[in-house]
């Protein structure tokens, strides 16, 4: 007996380990055979109840003073070590160096890598994987960190509730280029295919985020892909960075996600997971709507000087509208007077 209970637990353990090997060596993709319907039947955490991403519906978010400004850590000291850009046939992930962090939550977070989401229709076709108010940017940048203070490494910690933190930043288009993202964009050339790697000069990460770092909506949820564990801290920042069509062109078109031996090739396109229920869970905000002191000092700007405006156009429009009308008519008139 006593043999048979020491084997019999072994044997389980066995079992669960060969299943979970299984299951991280199968093939994913977004759409297909294994596409992202399909996730949870090979990855049981896909189905889980605390997913994501999620769509951050405003109304329904909650303010919580409690949330500081988030701190990166040597994100602007690249150093002199390039970085490696490696294309996993899912996305272009840049591996970081682990003297790059992450304070300001109640552990300390070591960076690991960031990556890139991206659609295929150019501006305005979607390929985030947040959106806010069911509306979607057209790109989104990840930042990984895992927690270094109860964990000893990115393995260990994902599996683990409190294991890790990911900033995410909604990219829009716009007319000019953003030089910090040619940093990454203008190497993807050197790793078209799945699987190749190639190291590109280091840079300043801090350049890629949004001014705004006070700003963000938190919750708890999963990784975007599988196996999709339950174990991130999600930072979605409320600012929006922004890049040029032929930046996001570029993004689009440049990778394949099949290898270069392979017949057939796959652009590597809508690398995206669709919006997860948020069932339970409540996203959280640093800022209030209401509150002055929270908006930015450009915004309070643009605020001061629509309202200087507004108050210029009432002190020409309305005697000019008393002076061309019985004052009966003025009364009742709908006078609108617009800000920017």
């Amino acid at each position: 007996m006593d043999a048979l209970g020491f084997f019999v637990p072994l044997m389980l353990l066995c079992v669960r380990w060969s299943a979970a090997s299984a299951a991280e060596d199968i093939p994913w993709t977004y759409t297909g055979l294994v596409g992202q319907t399909e996730w949870s039947q090979h990855f049981p955490a896909c189905g889980g109840s605390s997913q994501s991403p999620v769509d951050v519906a405003t109304t329904r978010t909650r303010f919580d003073p409690g949330l500081t400004p988030l701190t990166p850590l040597g994100y602007d000291q690249h150093g002199h070590k390039p970085f490696t850009l490696h294309n996993n046939g899912h996305t272009a992930v840049v591996e970081l160096p682990d003297w790059m962090g992450l304070s300001g939550l109640p552990w300390l977070f070591t960076a690991v890598q960031m990556h890139l989401h991206w659609g295929s229709g150019g501006p305005s076709h979607g390929g985030s994987e947040h959106t806010i108010n069911g509306l979607s940017a057209d790109a989104e940048l990840h930042l990984v960190h895992y927690n270094s203070e109860l964990y000893p490494n990115m393995s260990a910690a994902m599996t683990q509730r409190d294991g890790l933190a990911v900033l995410a930043i909604l990219i829009v288009t716009g007319e000019e280029s953003n030089p910090a993202y040619d940093s990454i964009l203008n190497y993807l050339s050197r790793v078209r295919h799945a699987d190749q790697k190639v190291n590109i000069p280091a840079f300043d990460i801090q350049s890629l985020l949004p001014k705004d770092l006070r700003r963000y909506y938190r919750y708890n949820g999963s990784l975007t892909t599988p196996p999709c564990h339950q174990s991130v801290t999600w930072t979605l920042f409320h600012e929006r960075v922004q890049i040029s069509k032929a930046q996001l062109l570029k993004m689009e078109t440049t990778l394949y996600s099949s290898r270069s031996a392979d017949a057939d090739k796959m652009l590597l396109q809508d690398n995206f997971r669709s919006t997860q229920p948020l069932n339970h869970r409540v996203v959280l905000t640093s800022f209030s709507a209401e509150s002055w002191k929270e908006l930015s000092s450009g915004e309070v700007t643009a605020i001061v000087i629509g309202a200087m405006c507004g108050c210029v156009g009432l002190a020409v429009i309305v005697p000019l509208h008393r002076e061309n009308h019985p004052v009966r008519r003025a009364a009742s008139a709908n006078l609108r007077v617009q800000t920017g």
